[in-house]
């Protein structure tokens, strides 16, 4: 019976996505399905990769703030988050907002921002406030 079960599972998890994760390796106990135990995903997971990009040269000081979102929702959504940069003392050095706008499901999107920093040594990144919404 658990085999026919595992069987099923297996079946109607394939969705024909390609980017999956790698099967579990081999076990023969039984175990509680993976969606009872896992929390549910956070829309702030949406937000893959936020940081600091120095493209300054030549003695001019060019740092942006660059992005990447990946809508994992099932509905085309609008994402708007707030940050600040700190220094290695908390001491904020600049803050700002972005969005990013009509990202369909399983899309992703990049995008970038200027900002006035003079540095990026010892500079963090902290989010303080995400938001996602479905867009219309």
């Amino acid at each position: 019976m658990l085999v026919i079960v595992v069987a099923v599972l297996v079946i109607a998890g394939e969705d024909g996505d390609e980017a999956t994760t790698p099967a579990p390796s081999g076990t023969t106990s039984p175990r509680t399905p993976q969606a009872k135990t896992q929390e549910p995903r956070s829309e702030r997971a949406d937000l893959i990769s936020f940081q600091l990009d120095d493209r300054s040269a030549a003695g001019l000081t060019n740092i942006w703030v660059v992005w990447t979102i990946r809508n994992s929702s099932s509905e085309k959504s609008d994402y708007a988050w707030d940050w600040e940069a700190v220094d290695a003392s908390g001491t904020r050095l600049t803050n700002g907002s972005q969005l990013e706008t009509d990202v369909q499901p399983g899309q992703t999107a990049r995008g970038e921002y200027p900002t006035t920093l003079k540095s990026v040594k010892g500079v963090k990144l902290n989010i303080t406030g995400f938001n996602r919404t479905v867009s219309y």
